[in-house]
């Protein structure tokens, strides 16, 4: 996603963009990764005592440069916004136990461990995947896409409903939805089935 979207702060209506990490294929068309794709929020409903947050989000066109004239498709399958997302993958350090304490890198502990990464499925009331609720999103970088696991999960107490008119839309009991720019999220035109 190109902006955070919060449920009952983001109105609906609000214009959304969300930039294509892996080359996809929509409606008989090839979109290439780096493409990006716009919407809007269609339901954004913040968590009461007795009702779940609500939040869908549904992509309408998708837009890339081929050569230096920009390309413009508008999708006649609306893609939504689904309870799936990657990870950021575990970094694999090299084992450093033989160097000295004066040649490990500083951001190691005293064990010359590395630092622990979060984990994408912590606390319910965690409302971006895989970052504390603490952070300061502004300070992070984007992630590469080289970081990003290969294998994708559910958010963490957030379910999808598909309505009768084939939308998709994120609810949760346990708290307001968020949805994360720093986060790769799934896009697709119906809900996904859980994979092992």
């Amino acid at each position: 996603m190109r902006q955070n979207v919060a449920a009952g702060t983001t109105p609906v209506g609000t214009k959304v963009q969300a930039k294509l990490t892996v080359a996809t294929l929509v409606d008989g068309v090839v979109v290439p990764r780096d493409a990006v794709f716009s919407g809007e929020v269609t339901e954004s409903v913040a968590k009461s005592a007795t009702d779940p947050s609500r939040l869908a989000i549904r992509m309408d066109s998708a837009q890339w440069k081929k050569g230096s004239a920009p390309i413009v498709v508008s999708l006649a399958s609306k893609i939504y916004l689904t309870a799936w997302y990657y990870p950021v993958a575990e970094t694999r350090f090299q084992d450093l136990s033989d160097q000295s304490p004066d040649d490990a890198p500083q951001s190691w502990n005293h064990r010359n461990r590395p630092p622990a990464f979060p984990d994408p499925n912590g606390s319910a009331s965690e409302p971006f995947p895989g970052r504390g609720a603490g952070t300061d999103p502004s300070s992070s970088p984007p992630s590469p896409a080289s970081n990003i696991s290969k294998h994708r999960a559910l958010m963490k107490n957030v379910e999808s409903t598909r309505t009768s008119d084939g939308a998709v839309t994120l609810t949760s009991k346990s708290f307001n939805i968020k949805i994360d720019k720093l986060t790769t999220y799934v896009l697709a035109t119906g809900d996904l089935l859980r994979t092992n």
